[in-house]
């Protein structure tokens, strides 16, 4: 037997609670982007993350609400997602509370940071791989904005690339589950797709 959840008969609060607890693993896009004076630079995860496009390379993240981040990107166009791995937890966290747009969470946690090349938000010197981005565009939906940006230069820390590209268990992703919970890498599975022209299995 099913139990139904109903948007329609339930507070918005509590369908976001149920739908975050079933759209899990969610990756996590650690957001840094700057204010337009530049007096202040933002960090901020984001679990509503993708790749939106693969030619041109753009990623996409969700703001719910008007965020620092989606207010800095609106205003300079420029972003850059860190890679959020599992040693980086509690810092990570510890940028996700709700700070005023005048308090910079580099330094309020004690993060590490680097200069990028092609855009003006720092970079998060510990984050394994790091994506600059140049707003490409925003689309308001509902009580969220998704924000789109076009990626400029992909930078990896050596150490985590095997034979050309990232290796996944070296990287340790780190992603968002419902509640307070939040996952990582466990075991991983390989399985080739099978080509259409091949026989099935009956």
């Amino acid at each position: 037997m099913r139990v139904d959840f109903d948007p329609e008969a339930m507070s918005g609060a509590a369908f976001f609670r149920f739908m975050t607890s079933v759209v899990v693993p969610r990756p996590i896009a650690w957001v840094s982007t700057v204010t337009p004076d530049g007096a202040v630079e933002n960090l901020a995860p984001h679990s509503f993350f993708s790749i939106a496009s693969t030619d041109p390379p753009i990623v996409q993240f969700t703001s719910i609400g008007r965020k620092d981040s989606l207010r800095n990107v609106e205003d300079t166009g420029e972003f850059v997602v860190n890679f959020s791995s599992e040693p980086l937890l509690h810092l990570i966290n510890a940028t996700a509370t709700d700070f005023p747009r005048n308090v910079s969470e580099f330094g309020f946690a004690g993060i590490g940071r680097e200069a990028s090349r092609h855009v003006r938000p720092s970079r998060v010197a510990a984050s394994p791989v790091v994506l600059e981005c140049r707003s490409h565009t925003t689309l308001r939906m509902g009580n969220s904005t998704l924000v789109f940006g076009r990626v400029f230069l992909a930078a990896v820390h050596e150490e985590y690339i095997v034979n050309g590209r990232p290796d996944a268990e070296r990287l340790r992703p780190l992603t968002k589950l419902g509640r307070d919970e939040w996952g990582t890498l466990g075991g991983i599975l390989h399985l080739n797709r099978i080509p259409y022209e091949e026989p099935h299995a009956e």
